[in-house]
């Protein structure tokens, strides 16, 4: 795969006796430890580096390469970051969230969201020293109107983005109008005020994937793994350098803060066979933290996995039962919101269920998990 970043904005590291671009000063906005610097000037010494005058953003910048700068409560290297920036979907924090990679000077961003969040998504990069004209690449977990609906107005506005996306995900962000009718039928009334505008994607800026890739961001290694079961075109994207795994709805929803795990299982092509196996290969690459869109880090990958894939199960199970005895969809539906709401509500105060079932679509999780259920039945027959 080819390494983003190869073309545009130069990184500190190679912008010796070129002033560093206008508003994105490359100073340390924290003290250097002494030491470092002297090891630095020992390094250069050592590579024989002709001792001229350096510009003074070209020592800093060689500074950069070496050294890790800290705050006291974010011990993170500022040069390989990663940055949670919240959608703030239909004004609720913590409802979307994309995340920002940040590596020797190149970015990419894993799921931008939807459309209708686009100006919120420039404000929340703004915020981080970052804008849309300097990302080099989007990292697509799957094509859902939540995750990816402002990818092709990105690309609108950065022409050069690489848009990294599952082979089946694909041709529907080169022509959305299948995956927008689709939407439609689920959210009939509201679906522009909900996602917005979704753009197509020209071809040339997809990077299709199958799932076994490695993308390089700067010094970063970004492995893919195919991970059905929320949607058949869903991948992860597993980093090295932090031991994050970027899981998108493969793990549910979990809002930072709070240790429940809630399903999200829309229509249509929820598998709980294929998603065991997308259980087995996050578990297997052992991350040290997952990423989810809903919302944020959550720290015991092993655990929160448990916890989900037993609700999961039972909720499918609920759902059987439901359809085997209820009168209608229309009754089957109310009984399984009802018993849902109850088991969310055990959990969490009444303003976080409310976010929890918002965030989740808990009637779309009905319809997804109640579709299987027939094509298990079908299947069986």
């Amino acid at each position: 795969m080819p390494r983003m970043g190869e073309h545009g904005r130069t990184s500190c590291r190679s912008s010796r006796r070129q002033p560093y671009p206008a508003g994105r000063s490359c100073t340390p906005s924290y003290p250097v430890v002494i030491q470092e610097i002297q090891e630095l000037t020992r390094h250069i010494a050592q590579q024989g580096i002709p001792e001229e005058p350096f510009l003074a953003n070209d020592f800093i910048c060689g500074v950069l390469r070496y050294t890790t700068f800290a705050k006291r409560d974010e011990p993170r290297d500022a040069m390989n970051a990663i940055t949670t920036l919240d959608d703030n979907w239909m004004g609720q924090p913590k409802s979307i969230g994309a995340a920002l990679l940040e590596s020797d000077g190149h970015r990419a961003i894993v799921d931008p969201g939807p459309g209708s969040t686009l100006e919120t998504l420039r404000k929340e990069l703004r915020a981080h020293g970052a804008s849309v004209n300097e990302l080099d690449a989007i990292l697509l977990t799957h094509i859902h109107l939540d995750h990816a609906g402002a990818t092709g107005a990105l690309v609108h506005e950065n022409p050069r983005l690489a848009v990294y996306v599952h082979k089946l995900g694909a041709p529907h962000m080169i022509d959305p109008s299948k995956l927008l009718a689709s939407a439609a039928r689920l959210w009939p009334d509201n679906l522009h005020e909900l996602f917005g505008e979704m753009v197509p994607v020209p071809a040339q800026n997809l990077r299709i994937l199958e799932g076994g890739e490695t993308i390089t961001l700067g010094a970063r290694k970004i492995a893919v793994a195919y991970t059905p079961g929320h949607a058949s075109h869903h991948v992860s994207y597993f980093e090295n350098l932090e031991g994050t795994a970027f899981v998108g709805d493969t793990t549910g929803i979990r809002i930072e803060g709070h240790s429940f795990v809630m399903p999200a299982t829309p229509p249509p092509d929820i598998d709980l066979e294929l998603w065991a196996g997308s259980f087995a290969s996050i578990l297997e690459r052992q991350p040290r933290r997952l990423f989810l869109t809903h919302f944020g880090f959550s720290e015991n990958p092993a655990a929160h996995l448990a916890q989900f894939r037993d609700r999961l199960h039972r909720w499918m199970a609920m759902t059987e039962k439901i359809l085997a005895s209820a009168s209608s969809d229309e009754a089957a539906m109310a009984s399984f919101m009802n018993t849902a709401r109850a088991e969310v509500a055990e959990h969490l105060p009444a303003d976080d269920v409310e976010q929890y079932i918002r965030t989740a679509g808990l009637n779309l999780s009905f319809l997804g998990l109640a579709r299987h259920a027939r094509k298990r039945t079908q299947a069986a027959s």
